[in-house]
């Protein structure tokens, strides 16, 4: 049987790291708002264990499920940190682009672009592809201008080309066009569903 949000709150604070992930899991599927302060006050105390990275993932995606924008300062601060679990990253930028406000989404997903760290970009990209989101023609610009010098095979072009069906320009269909001759399936069939004007359905991690 599923855990209720308050079964689940309260299994953030299990001894076992198994158990605190299956509740952060359930947490991120419920978004309820709620559990926004529990999942901030279990993130502080995961990241001082380095082995439990799975976990603090869902803890991160669930922080951005749930809208909980108090831990958008301590999101930005783990970017920043070195992390040799890097699927963490994509969590981070994920959950970033997701809690900043619709007047700061614009930069944020610019901030993570600009970082340097690739799964950081990746997971940005991911967060404006899950919410389907319209950027601003600057902004479309913007995330062009990064992608165009990646190599054919580059991860990244995957989430634009989800996200970019809704997005306008002639530039997007260039872009679009040469993804669906990409040498990766997924970005190709990502590509030709966009250029269609079609959203894929998608279920990340």
């Amino acid at each position: 049987m599923a855990l209720t949000l308050d079964e689940a709150v309260a299994q953030l604070g299990h001894r076992l790291s198994p158990k605190r992930r299956s509740a952060a899991t359930r947490l991120r599927r419920l978004a309820d708002p709620i559990a926004g302060p529990s999942l901030l006050e279990a993130l502080q105390r995961e990241v001082r264990d380095t082995r439990t990275w799975e976990t603090q993932y869902q803890i991160v995606m669930a922080l951005g499920t749930c809208s909980h924008r108090p831990a958008l300062g301590l999101l930005q601060e783990l970017a920043k940190r070195p992390i040799r679990a890097t699927m963490v990253y994509v969590a981070l930028g994920d959950a970033i682009v997701r809690l900043s406000t619709p007047e700061d989404t614009a930069g944020s997903l610019r901030w993570c672009l600009d970082s340097g760290t690739p799964m950081l970009a990746d997971g940005a990209l991911r967060s404006v592809a899950m919410q389907r989101l319209t950027p601003d023609a600057a902004t479309i610009d913007y995330i062009l201008d990064y992608l165009g010098p990646l190599d054919p095979h580059d991860g990244r072009r995957f989430w634009a080309a989800a996200a970019a069906a809704g997005w306008p320009g002639p530039a997007v269909k260039r872009f679009l066009e040469e993804c669906a001759a990409s040498p990766r399936t997924d970005v190709a069939s990502a590509a030709v569903s966009s250029l269609q004007g079609k959203y894929q359905t998608y279920s990340p991690l």
